[in-house]
């Protein structure tokens, strides 16, 4: 069944968005985040201080697209007001294990042991701040502040030891200020 279908986004005060062709620019006081979207069939239009994603005869595709880019927008504008915070425990009950991060890229070494470092990528737009065992990632960018904590998490995967008791590792805590 096809029907009229939109949504209105709420553009606060102190936050600038606007369109370029497919690109979607935010800034905001954190900072700035752009992305680019398929937008399809839906039209998108910035009026005043709102936002509105829709379509005259949406089907069920335009209603999942439209709700897809409803949300990343919404992540987008409440990351440049406050950004997204993750925070990361580093564990380490066989080995001591040191984390330093130098430009975009982070070394953690003794790991179980081993004598080569292991390195993780840490995305472009992405703050890491090493506290002894404290690791905090900070971002505008929810997805980028996501894929940096899973790198980390990623890089001192456990493999052929039991789980249960070889936990030593980098483990997520806190997805901005939720505990987890």
């Amino acid at each position: 069944m096809k029907k009229q279908l939109s949504q209105i986004i709420e553009i606060p005060d102190g936050v600038n968005v606007s369109l370029d062709g497919n690109e979607v620019k935010v800034k905001g006081p954190e900072g700035e985040v752009k992305r680019k979207f398929d937008f399809g069939n839906l039209e998108f239009k910035i009026s005043g201080k709102e936002i509105k994603i829709g379509h005259e005869k949406a089907t069920k595709n335009e209603k999942r697209m439209m709700n897809t880019i409803g949300a990343r927008i919404r992540n987008m504008i409440n990351g440049v007001q406050k950004k997204y915070v993750y925070e990361l425990k580093i564990a380490a009950s066989h080995f001591p294990m040191t984390v330093k991060v130098e430009g975009r890229i982070a070394t953690i070494k003794n790991y179980y042991g081993e004598k080569t470092d292991r390195k993780t990528k840490i995305p472009e737009g992405v703050e890491v701040e090493v506290n002894r065992d404290i690791i905090i990632v900070k971002s505008a960018n929810k997805e980028l502040a996501g894929q940096a904590a899973a790198n980390f998490e990623n890089a001192t995967k456990v493999n052929n030891r039991d789980r249960r008791i070889f936990q030593d590792g980098i483990y997520i805590t806190k997805k901005n200020g939720k505990e987890i």
